[in-house]
């Protein structure tokens, strides 16, 4: 009986302990998220919220090249554990290619989307590998204020293996990057893609909404390459099929991907329609000495013969220097202004078209935080009077009209004391 008694003795004292350390474990585990607030933790890309951009750097050969990147949990977390949080608001996504000597000229068009947009953006920076610390420690340098306003990622620029070179080495270094978009960012919906020249005059909000004026067959929208066939490229010189009257000009580009990914597209080469992924490389092979201008000769046929999927949006939503060098020839931003100007051919950085070297001046040397009327366009209008010489010049009114609006929206909005 006496064995017995110390058997339950020590089993009871056993018990007792055992239910103390498990007591203390989850005490421990409580009090460190308590102490913390949330856990840090890594979070797949379809989860807005990032703040911090990470350097995407999968090679082609990975089978994780079309959709890996890592973003950090950043913003609703921070509130603190076990609060209720709202659905977040769905992210605009804008993407742009930057290669060679195309850094500056790359963040200073993020910079006019950033400062004008409305809601929250996510930025998908293709860029060659030298290029990623700059881009992060830019943009890693700007305001609180401004960060919280968008999330980033940087990739690598990434091609099918088996035809890296060709397709690198099309029209100008990394440009046709854009193609694989959809094939790239298999997790994204829609996006808006533009050229590193782009600037944005109007939210970029007021672009992503011709997204809901797609019809049930459009998946992507462009504006026309000219407006006045005398003087247009495609419908006097090129060499192979076209979109429309006078072809279309990517640099501002649209693109529901979800839909892209799915259709079966007409194409000259076969009876039946191809994916996208399928349609690209025989593309190149068939016109590859016929087209001058890259990918966007190969968006030209694509779209020749599949006219039903593209929405053509007006001139003022691409403005470039072909649209004022022989005169104004954009209706459309005669009537309502400029949207996004793109300073193709270089002219940001040469004296040939002052304007729109005026206008990408005046963006680049604003400093967030500070009053955008009297820093930005006073600045930028007195710089415009000064190209009146010039013919883009002399329609210096249309490259400010729509920006003062914005910006006076952005005063409205601003809050005190910042």
């Amino acid at each position: 009986m006496r064995r017995y008694l110390r058997a339950l003795t020590l089993c009871a004292v056993f018990a007792v302990f055992s239910g103390l350390y498990v007591y203390n474990k989850l005490f421990d585990s409580d009090m460190s998220v308590g102490r913390n607030g949330a856990r840090r933790i890594f979070i797949p890309p379809r989860v807005s919220g990032a703040r911090r951009g990470a350097a995407d750097k999968t090679g082609p050969q990975s089978p994780l090249w079309y959709n890996r990147y890592i973003m950090r949990q950043r913003g609703q977390l921070e509130a603190g554990a076990g609060s209720i949080q709202s659905r977040p608001e769905p992210l605009m996504h804008l993407a742009v290619v930057a290669c060679g000597e195309r850094l500056q000229e790359t963040l200073t068009m993020i910079k006019s989307a950033v400062l004008l947009s409305i809601k929250r953006l996510c930025l998908h920076i293709f860029a060659e590998d030298q290029l990623h610390a700059s881009f992060m420690e830019a943009l890693e340098s700007w305001p609180a204020f401004v960060r919280s306003r968008f999330s980033y990622t940087v990739y690598a620029i990434s091609f099918p293996s088996e035809n890296a070179a060709e397709w690198k080495k099309l029209f100008k270094p990394c440009a046709s990057q854009r193609l694989f978009l959809p094939l790239i960012l298999k997790h994204v919906d829609s996006i808006v893609y533009v050229d590193s020249d782009i600037l944005f005059l109007q939210p970029v909000d007021r672009l992503w909404a011709f997204l809901s004026q797609f019809n049930s067959s459009q998946l992507a929208a462009m504006a026309p390459e000219h407006e006045e066939p005398r003087i247009a490229w495609y419908n006097r010189f090129a060499r192979h099929p076209f979109y429309g009257r006078t072809g279309v000009n990517s640099g501002v580009m649209l693109m529901n991907m979800t839909r892209m990914r799915s259709m079966f597209f007409k194409n000259d080469m076969t009876s039946v329609g191809l994916r996208w992924e399928e349609l690209l490389m025989p593309l190149l092979q068939k016109y590859k000495l016929n087209i001058t201008w890259g990918d966007q000769d190969l968006l030209n046929i694509i779209f020749h013969h599949n006219p039903e999927s593209l929405l053509e949006f007006p001139c003022q939503w691409n403005y470039r220097p072909d649209h004022c060098i022989y005169g104004s020839n954009c209706a459309s931003a005669e009537e309502d202004g400029i949207y996004i100007l793109h300073g193709n051919r270089g002219v940001y950085h040469d004296h040939k078209q002052p304007a729109f070297r005026a206008v990408y001046e005046a963006i680049r040397k604003h400093s967030f935080g500070a009053d955008p009327l009297t820093s930005l366009l006073t600045p930028l209008e007195e710089e415009l009077l000064k190209t009146t010489h010039t013919y883009c010049g002399k329609s210096h009114a249309l490259f400010t009209r729509r920006l003062a609006l914005s910006l006076a929206n952005i005063n409205r909005k601003a809050p005190p004391g910042r």
